[in-house]
């Protein structure tokens, strides 16, 4: 399913990123906060990442996608379509996560890329390793954004360090960068998606607003990029669904979705 327009692969190759503005629709957009907000085994099995001044962000984070709403999301084949089209095909999800930032005291990310993270998992092609994020309420500079440097994924790998419970990339290097580039503030309206390249150098500052910031991830890579140290994951085909199964065919409860409670093992935002 072809999703993207030629201009638009274009300005993801060029940058690193792409905003696709009304993505998802106000009733998928409603339908996807109300169940994370209100399931109590979603709830059960957040857990917090500390910043380096000790604020937590709080997410959930699973590996397969299933019947629920946010499996049907990362399963759509709007969004399957897509990330075929950039990395191409066949697609595999790597993992998916909901990610909660409470107003006033939502921490900081560091900057980073996700291969920083996903390198040492073992696979060998960041080409082939995208992210989307699906905001679920309004993100801006106040509440805590993503923030990115365009066309930083052309660096290729960074060296990454611990910087609280997250993993950073190496400042200096990030630093200099900057100096002849130009930070975004990628804001997103509800239902706004942003795509990222696995090697975008990206952060988000605290929530200091009186508004949380709630938004879901899902990563992917090509079905050959097995990682070669985990070659037992991340290697089924999405099983895509039409679109508008998010509303009429997914189960209301996350009762069904095996969690990942280990901390410092993927990319966080």
């Amino acid at each position: 399913m072809k999703v993207l327009s030629s201009t638009q692969i274009e300005e993801f190759n060029k940058d690193g990123y792409l905003v696709l503005r009304g993505f998802l629709s106000p009733k998928e957009v409603e339908f996807l906060y109300n169940a994370s907000a209100q399931d109590s085994h979603l709830t059960a099995h957040t857990y917090a990442v500390l910043d380096a001044n000790g604020n937590e962000s709080r997410l959930a984070l699973w590996n397969d996608p299933g019947e629920d709403p946010f499996g049907m999301l990362s399963r759509d084949e709007r969004v399957v379509g897509a990330i075929g089209q950039l990395i191409g095909g066949p697609v595999a999800h790597f993992h998916s996560k909901v990610m909660q930032k409470s107003p006033k005291v939502g921490g900081a990310w560091e900057w980073h890329q996700d291969y920083g993270y996903w390198y040492k998992n073992g696979f060998l092609f960041p080409d082939e390793m995208v992210s989307i994020m699906f905001a679920l309420t309004p993100a801006n500079k106040e509440n805590g954004c993503l923030m990115v440097l365009p066309k930083s994924h052309k660096m290729g790998r960074i060296e990454h360090g611990k910087v609280g419970e997250q993993v950073g990339a190496e400042l200096d290097r990030v630093q200099r960068y900057e100096e002849q580039s130009e930070r975004v503030y990628c804001e997103l309206a509800p239902g706004d998606a942003l795509i990222f390249h696995s090697n975008l150098l990206h952060a988000s500052n605290p929530n200091t607003s009186d508004h949380p910031r709630w938004s879901i991830i899902s990563c992917y890579n090509s079905l050959h990029n097995t990682p070669y140290k985990e070659p037992s994951s991340c290697f089924k085909e999405v099983q895509t669904v039409p679109t508008g199964s998010i509303l009429k065919d997914s189960k209301k409860g996350f009762d069904g979705i095996s969690f990942n409670q280990k901390k410092g093992d993927v990319s966080l935002k």
